[in-house]
């Protein structure tokens, strides 16, 4: 991925963020480096623009480097440094110091670029506000100044004493990492470490809230991409706090396994207990492009025979309920929107996955 336009030795203009030394090598020479300290600062005018300054002692050569390549982007004597990202995405900034014995010490810094390139709202498909036979009888379009706590709760944690979330994921889910933006609520997966997991995220549900059986769910959403990223839309029976899972039945109207080659597909699942878990369902691929390219519509229609998924109103994929041990799908079901990070089935992060990533959600429409 091109990541650099511009570099150059530049006049140091204003900090606003310092950074510590994080030298761990021991000197063994008079000619050896020390105290190597690095200061970043994003321009104000050009939010992809930032400069590096570094100051050390017994130093004669200062080597920028980016997430980690062996290959240096800048080689100079002064240790002021200018790099314009001209993509959205968090980057590891890395400055190293050579003293004249050849050995060096290094600070490496994650910066944040938001160049306000997103996918526009309005691009890719639209479901219609009727259908035939039907009535809009629960949705939530996102257009408040925060979530509405009335139709959503926030799980916060690692999913202890089900740790992993029974997936062995890797995130822990905070309230923080949700919230509306121009109408939109954005989910948020960060590569942060917090109470000892590595990355953090968020997860709601409308459990206690609102549940419903049989009808019609669109969901108009944006997708992440990214190794190891795994977001889903999806339900859980009501009926999961007296008998648990997998009894309670689970309807996953939208999985995407983040990974090259695997962001053009979506799953759409059932799991129940049939003596045991159980689970069947299908997967759509896009013709073009990937899921992260617009926003598309993810529906299933649910009566007493079968439940259908579409995506952008095509059918691909219908399962018969009427089966005696599949009874959990003629209960009550809740809704739960997240994004993990790591577990099972898409496997953990690499040095290609590109953090933060979003989940982003116009809305959610409920017909019966």
């Amino acid at each position: 991925m091109p990541i650099a336009i511009q570099i150059r030795s530049i006049v140091f203009f204003l900090v606003l963020t310092v950074m510590q030394s994080c030298d761990t090598q021991t000197p063994v020479t008079a000619e050896d480096p020390t105290n190597l300290v690095v200061v970043i600062t994003q321009s104000e005018n050009d939010p992809g623009l930032v400069s590096i300054e570094a100051v050390a002692e017994n130093t004669v050569e200062y080597r920028l480097h980016i997430d980690d390549s062996e290959q240096s982007e800048a080689i100079n004597t002064t240790g002021l440094f200018e790099y314009t990202f001209i993509e959205s995405g968090a980057y590891l900034v890395d400055v190293r110091a050579y003293g004249s014995s050849g050995r060096f010490i290094k600070v490496s810094r994650q910066v944040l670029i938001d160049l306000g390139d997103g996918v526009p709202v309005d691009s890719g498909y639209f479901s219609p506000l009727t259908y035939d036979n039907y009535d809009l009888v629960w949705n939530d379009e996102f257009d408040g100044i925060e979530i509405d706590e009335s139709n959503w709760v926030f799980e916060v944690g690692t999913g202890c004493p089900n740790c992993g979330w029974g997936n062995n994921e890797l995130q822990y889910y905070l309230k923080e990492n949700a919230w509306i933006e121009e109408d939109v609520l954005v989910i948020e997966a960060r590569n942060e470490s917090f109470q000892g997991s590595g990355y953090t995220s968020a997860r709601i549900k409308t459990q206690g809230k609102y549940t419903f059986r049989y009808g019609r769910v669109d969901i108009r959403a944006l997708l992440p991409g990214g190794q190891g990223i795994w977001p889903a839309l999806w339900m859980l029976g009501e009926n999961i706090s007296s008998i648990g899972w997998p009894a309670c039945g689970e309807i996953d109207i939208m999985e995407m396994i983040g990974g090259s080659g695997r962001e053009n597909e979506v799953h759409g699942t059932l799991h129940w207990d049939n003596g045991g878990h159980v689970f069947t369902g299908d997967s759509y691929t896009l013709g073009r492009g990937v899921f992260a390219d617009e926003y598309h519509v993810f529906s299933i229609e649910w009566d007493p025979s079968s439940i259908r998924w579409f995506v952008n109103n095509t059918l691909f994929h219908e399962i018969d309920i009427t089966a005696s041990h599949m009874s959990e799908f003629q209960e009550n079901y809740f809704f739960i929107f997240n994004v993990a990070v790591g577990g099972n089935w898409p496997g953990s992060p690499d040095g290609t996955t590109r953090f933060p990533q979003q989940l982003k959600v116009d809305y959610i429409r409920v017909f019966q």
